[in-house]
């Protein structure tokens, strides 16, 4: 869930930024040569954070459950000059995560970026009245099935000689949000498993870190922002006072995957308008 301003620079850039006209035009070459798979990317922050990245010169791999909906991000991004590919994947069936990586590596010979972006919200509840399968739901496809992407993308970020892994989490893992209680336990958890898989593949030249995005006003977030009094709420914790774009998750992420992070790891970048973010 979850913030780039539409700033206009005529400033001289180094020769690496090719364009710079705002978070959602950003052309450069800082990322030229990377292979980028990024689940649940064909609307949203998913679909942001593919299209920065292709804009960034790196050839990415979209993903999400329903055919039409990578197909039609996948068209989106080559109208926009970006070197992208697309395939069906539910991040919750082993055949098909095999299968998306199997794909990324016939298009594009390897793989050097992941990013986690799928997550699920069944059921909104109090969370001692969540349902026993609502919770499992939630914990499998957003803690589980992340832990199993890193896992299962690991050997072929060796093979590449390293590379980075970034988790998308929420600032409810620093605040839970009422009435997101499971969901904003299992976004905690991302914030571990950052720290945890990032001191084990330290030595591997894999960096892994994670991005709390505050409240962005996307359909994912349409529970807690579609109504007036639901947005007068989630807006009273944010100082800045409005809800966040997707473009500004995606320049967090192309930071965190790019040279300019490469001293930073297990560490997690919120990006929240000044919204409290301490455990």
């Amino acid at each position: 869930m979850f913030l780039s301003s539409n700033l206009t620079s005529k400033i001289a850039m180094p020769k690496i930024y090719t364009q710079f006209t705002s978070a959602n035009n950003f052309h450069s070459s800082r990322l030229k040569g990377k292979v980028a798979l990024i689940t649940a990317s064909t609307e949203g922050i998913g679909y942001a954070i593919a299209k920065r990245l292709g804009d960034e010169g790196a050839s990415v791999v979209i993903s999400s459950r329903k055919e039409d909906n990578v197909k039609q991000a996948t068209d989106s991004l080559r109208k926009d000059g970006i070197n992208a590919e697309g395939l069906v994947c539910h991040v919750g069936d082993a055949e098909q995560r095999q299968k998306l990586f199997d794909f990324a590596k016939r298009k594009y010979g390897g793989i050097d970026i992941l990013v986690s972006n799928a997550a699920v919200n069944p059921a909104v509840s109090p969370i001692l009245e969540t349902d026993e399968k609502v919770w499992d739901k939630i914990f499998e496809v957003n803690v589980k099935c992340s832990w199993l992407l890193a896992k299962e993308v690991y050997p072929e970020l060796i093979k590449r000689g390293g590379g980075s892994i970034v988790f998308i989490s929420s600032i409810a893992g620093y605040q839970p949000m009422e009435p997101l209680g499971p969901y904003s336990v299992s976004k905690t958890t991302l914030l571990g498993l950052t720290k945890a898989i990032a001191s084990e593949v330290v030595n591997d030249n894999i960096r892994v870190n994670c991005v709390a995005p505050g409240i962005v006003a996307t359909k994912f977030a349409s529970a807690i922002t579609s109504s007036e009094a639901g947005k007068e709420k989630s807006l009273s914790i944010v100082p800045m006072n409005r809800f966040g774009k997707p473009s500004e998750i995606a320049s967090a992420v192309a930071f965190l995957v790019s040279d300019d992070a490469s001293y930073m790891t297990g560490e997690t970048l919120v990006v929240a308008g000044g919204t409290y973010a301490h455990l």
